[in-house]
């Protein structure tokens, strides 16, 4: 019964890696941190993301395009079927440049040729001050926040010292003290 269970489980393990090992040999996604991404012509990708990096796009994607701290650069008659987004940069379209979904620019500018075609909105919100808007003003809040939560914490449960009673002579005697 043992030794039964032991090879569901062995043959469990086996399909659930061959079928991970496909998919992520089928999804051609590509992550950078600090290094720049350049997809050739014959290069299928689908999703790419660069933080603090730049995206130079020579291929066709069929998902998103996200650069965080960089920006976008999409050579002529490219298609892209997702989203385009750059945080902190710059989206550049060359001419015949096909976007099937959003173009956003946050704290940079959105240039394209006359024929480029985006199918969804199209927004850029130039201008450095996005940034601080969009990222420092929240935590400038959330801290204004727990401040007045521990401030309430404090004022709520601090505690209240009862008076000590005075003697004849004014200064309280130490029976006095033991007694409370």
């Amino acid at each position: 019964m043992l030794k039964l269970k032991l090879g569901r489980m062995i043959a469990a393990s086996v399909i659930l890696i061959l079928t991970t090992t496909i998919a992520s040999a089928q999804n051609h996604s590509l992550v950078q941190f600090g290094r720049t991404i350049r997809v050739d012509a014959g290069q299928p990708v689908s999703d790419v993301t660069c933080i603090l990096c730049s995206i130079y796009l020579r291929g066709p994607a069929t998902g998103d395009i996200t650069a965080i701290g960089g920006s976008i650069n999409i050579e002529a008659g490219v298609p892209v079927a997702g989203d385009v987004t750059a945080i902190g940069g710059d989206i550049r379209a060359q001419s015949g440049v096909a976007i099937g979904g959003d173009a956003t620019a946050i704290a940079g500018a959105i240039r394209r040729q006359p024929d480029t075609q985006i199918g969804g909105d199209s927004t850029a919100l130039e201008g450095k001050g996005w940034l601080f808007l969009i990222f420092v003003v929240p935590f400038i809040f959330l801290g204004a926040v727990l401040a007045l939560i521990v401030w309430l914490a404090r004022y709520l449960f601090r505690s209240q010292n009862a008076p000590v009673p005075a003697s004849d002579s004014g200064t309280p005697s130490i029976s006095m003290m033991l007694q409370l």
